[in-house]
Order: C-alpha cells, then sequence, then structure tokens
C-alpha cells in the first residue's frame, strides 16, 4: 500500500458530465495530492446544466463499500455529497465511525441541483438532528443553510461554511460559523472575474477534505479550499471548469 499520499473517500453521486459528484472529487483529490477513493450514492443521467435523472443505490451496497474501503485503506477524511434522506445520512456516518471514530467528515448537503433537481428527501430534514453532531462541517450554499437552520438543525452543533456564490449582499464572502463564532473568508479574487460552475460545491468540499487530510486546521482548510475553488471558478467561461491549466 502506497504511503506517500493520505487517503479519503467521496461517498457521492456519479455525474457523467464529469462537473460534480465522484468524478469532480477525485479530479480534486488528485490535485491537491491525496489518494481519492469513491463510494456512488446515485446514478444520473445530466449534463452540466440539466439532470435528467437519477437512481439511488442500495444502502446496503453504498455501506458494504465504504466497509471494505476502510478495512483495506486508512482512511483520515470522508467527503459526503448527494444522500437520499437523513437515514441513508445516518447510517454512511455510522459505518465510516466504526471504522474510524477519529475521521473527520464533511457533508455537502446538496439538497436541489441548480437546475431545481430535487435530491434529499426534505421530508426527513428533521431527522437529521441525531446526527449532525457527528459531522465536522457542512458545507451549504445560503438557499441550504436557510433550510437547514429553518429546521433548528445547526444549534450547538457541528460547522458550517456557508457558501457565499447566492448571496445577494458580500457576493463571494463565506461564512464559517466555528464554535459559537463567525468567520468571514472573503474572495481572494475579483469576483466580477469568476463564472459559474456546475459542481462547484462538490469541488469545494473536496479541497477542504483534502486540506483537513493533509494536517490543516478547520478555518485554514476553509480558506485554502477557496483559493482552489475560485482558481476553478475563473479557469474559463463555460459551466465545465478546469482542475488544472
Amino acid at each position: 500500500m502506497q504511503t506517500k499520499r493520505p487517503f479519503v473517500i467521496s461517498v457521492a453521486g456519479f455525474d457523467p458530465s464529469g462537473g460534480a459528484g465522484l468524478l469532480a472529487d477525485i479530479k480534486t483529490f488528485e490535485e491537491l495530492k491525496v489518494q481519492g477513493l469513491g463510494v456512488c450514492t446515485a446514478m444520473t443521467i445530466q449534463t452540466e446544466s440539466q439532470c435528467l435523472s437519477l437512481e439511488w443505490q442500495s444502502l446496503e451496497t453504498i455501506l458494504s463499500a465504504i466497509d471494505v474501503l476502510m478495512k483495506n485503506y486508512h482512511v483520515e477524511s470522508v467527503k459526503i455529497g448527494v444522500v437520499k434522506d437523513a437515514d441513508f445520512l445516518s447510517e454512511i456516518i455510522k459505518a465510516i465511525k466504526n471504522n474510524n471514530s477519529e475521521a473527520k467528515i464533511v457533508w455537502d448537503s446538496v439538497l436541489k441541483s441548480t437546475s431545481e433537481f430535487s435530491f434529499f428527501d426534505i421530508n426527513t430534514i428533521t431527522d437529521l438532528k441525531n446526527v449532525v453532531n457527528q459531522i465536522d462541517l457542512i458545507t451549504p450554499n445560503y438557499n441550504e443553510y436557510k433550510v437547514l437552520k429553518g429546521a433548528s438543525l445547526l444549534e450547538n452543533s457541528c460547522s458550517v461554511l456557508v457558501k457565499g456564490g447566492h448571496r445577494e449582499d458580500k457576493i463571494g464572502t463565506d461564512i464559517l460559523i466555528q464554535n459559537g463564532k463567525e468567520i468571514s473568508i472573503e474572495p481572494n479574487n475579483v469576483v466580477s472575474g469568476f463564472y459559474p460552475k456546475h459542481g462547484s460545491g462538490c469541488v469545494l468540499s473536496s479541497a477542504i477534505v483534502s486540506h483537513l487530510v493533509k494536517g490543516e486546521n478547520l478555518e485554514m482548510a476553509c480558506r485554502k479550499g477557496k483559493l482552489y475553488i475560485e482558481k476553478f471558478l475563473t479557469s474559463n467561461p463555460t459551466l465545465l471548469g478546469f482542475h488544472s491549466n
């Protein structure tokens, strides 16, 4: 087994366009020099602008894959993307913690796609109260943050990075809420030079996980993740970004 790069897992959906989900996560891991493993939660048919269909993998298959990978590789951090509902998320977290109780978990709380395709079963959202305290960081966009906060899920629980791309004021400014304190993470580049990108939330959360597994604290991992996503957002004017130039 190689030991030069730390192991991370992406537990996420498969997007055949390569812009989001597992493929985007693995690209990010590779660029940031961590060893990326993948567990598929859902098969989708989509392009960078439209999600046409989604087929959830069975929970048994997902948990089995996590178990096999974590028993064979020393996985220290896990990024979770699209999940079906609160039960899916709870069982995934349980499987991770059963294999490594110290593993850091980042959940990119994808509730809907930008094109309004629904992923997470919003009717189960209040059931997340039982699991959020086992997550190290949730990375909602501004709209998702309002939904999670409205369900009283973020009070005295895990850290939250509220992404600034959907804000009407201070666009591009992310807010890290940690231990009751708010830390503003300002854009490093000119916001007007950014182009919207399919999968930008996936890429950001994967970049943060990569920096966490390399030993950065949460705030620094978020700041370095922001540097990575800004490079991605300025890579070209289309909806599919480049991870390297």
